[in-house]
């Protein structure tokens, strides 16, 4: 059985096997802090599960735009061509919230806010906040954890 901890005070991303630490990764989270209000750009804190796993077999550094593979590869040029897209690469881990009226439903629903886990770009810095809410975090990282965990893992997000 998989669990999986995200801490945003330390930017990082664990994940237990049958209660044994066997991962732990830097991340990156919202740059507006911790919040589950639609609209907000902030790290939904709380309960989760993964919802969806989208991009089995896309190549490193595939672009995502609405969960669907562009056609693209990411390069540091892209990110000078188009300064203000949010790059979602490689991976989608779709969270779901499970905490009803905190993370779950109405105007706080993970899911409907389409907070994810997904890669960046090598250029990114990881261990500080820096997203649009979701968890970002190396390609090489996010194959592995996307080939290992199942649908339905738990996953907590703390302050």
């Amino acid at each position: 059985m998989f669990e999986i901890e995200v801490q945003i005070s330390t930017q990082r991303f664990l994940v237990y096997q049958n209660k044994q630490l066997i991962r732990d990764h830097l991340v990156s989270t919202a740059k507006n802090g911790a919040g589950e209000e639609y609209g907000s750009q902030k790290t939904p804190r709380g309960k989760h599960i993964i919802r969806a796993k989208i991009g089995h077999n896309c190549p490193v550094n595939t672009v995502f735009i609405g969960r669907r593979p562009t056609g693209e590869i990411y390069t540091p040029e892209m990110k000078k061509l188009y300064p203000g897209r949010d790059w979602i690469l490689t991976r989608i881990l779709w969270l779901s919230g499970l905490e009803l009226g905190k993370n779950r439903l109405g105007q706080v629903d993970t899911m409907r806010r389409y907070i994810y886990i997904h890669g960046t770009g090598d250029d990114v810095q990881l261990g500080s906040p820096g997203s649009r809410g979701c968890i970002r975090m190396r390609n090489e990282h996010l194959i592995e954890l996307f080939d290992l965990i199942p649908i339905g893992t738990p996953l907590t997000i703390t302050e």
